[in-house]
């Protein structure tokens, strides 16, 4: 990992931070919203799993950037070779992730790999990660979904799946941005007696086929119902797939930033199960 913020890297992307955020500003005047009884308006719960939950193929290659911006606008970036594959319950595992360092140079050949468990059966993602330097493959154990995903302001509890009914959904209405974009607006609230976080508001864009309609932000409130961060999301479509193009999320109690940009995106190449393993995470894709 190293420093490589300029000024002029730090305003381009804070420009672009800024810009995103922009268009999907919402609109906050009462005319904006429209009464969520409206018989014509589907629930809060069906806007969830039919925007919330895309098609992300059988498995996926792609190019991971994230860059971590902290209060004083100093930025740190990675890239990785992104591996996943859906493994549809096999052995209770939903799904299996492989990255693999291709920037910065000093830390090329490290890799992280993570089986995520069916919620179910009650059992924590399994991590392992290679520092090449050490030669030594070492499992990262996950005490709290709340912990931060690779330094990130996305935690392993946002990246993780989350089934629907696990929280109460309100169509609070529809709002409308800058751009004429319509979005419905949906409240979650957790039914656990701890959760990570006391409720999200999350903005679906609106449209003609609810196939098409995507998740494009997501306010986080904490414990104490303040809030505590924002992400903006856009989507691009692969093949039938629907991948992440950028995500940018901002804390708004530490005015940290991390901007992840999805590349290089191929669906359905036949990804290896046997690319999944310890040995493999030692050795790259040789």
């Amino acid at each position: 990992m190293q420093n490589i913020a300029t000024d002029v890297k730090q305003k381009g992307l804070v420009l672009c931070l800024l810009l995103a955020l922009a268009s999907f500003q919402v609109v906050a005047d009462e005319k904006a919203a429209i009464n969520a009884t409206e018989s014509k308006l589907p629930s809060g719960r069906d806007i969830v799993s039919q925007c919330d939950f895309k098609n992300p193929g059988n498995d996926q290659q792609s190019q991971l950037s994230i860059t971590l911006i902290d209060k004083a606008g100093n930025e740190r970036k990675t890239t990785y070779l992104r591996l996943w594959k859906d493994m549809q319950g096999k052995d209770n595992v939903l799904d299996k992730m492989v990255l693999f360092t291709l920037y910065p140079s000093d830390a090329k050949g490290t890799g992280f790999m993570r089986w995520a468990y069916d919620p179910t059966v009650g059992k924590h993602a399994e991590q392992w990660i290679y520092l090449p330097t050490l030669r030594k493959i070492r499992r990262v154990s996950v005490r709290d979904l709340s912990d931060s995903f690779l330094g990130s302001d996305l935690t392993y509890g946002d990246i993780s799946y989350r089934d629907v009914d696990q929280d109460e959904h309100q169509l609070l209405g529809i709002s409308q941005d800058k751009q004429n974009n319509q979005y419905f607006v949906v409240v979650s609230n957790p039914k656990e007696a701890d959760p990570q976080y006391a409720k999200k508001v999350s903005w679906y864009l609106k449209t003609a086929d609810m196939k098409n309609c995507t998740k494009r932000r997501v306010e986080y409130y904490d414990k104490k119902e303040a809030l505590l961060k924002v992400q903006d999301l856009k989507w691009q479509k692969v093949k039938d797939a629907w991948v992440w193009d950028e995500v940018f999320v901002r804390n708004a109690q530490t005015f940290h930033k991390s901007h992840f940009k999805v590349e290089k995106v191929k669906i359905n190449g036949g990804v290896k199960e046997e690319w999944f393993t310890e040995r493999r995470l030692k050795i790259g894709l040789k």
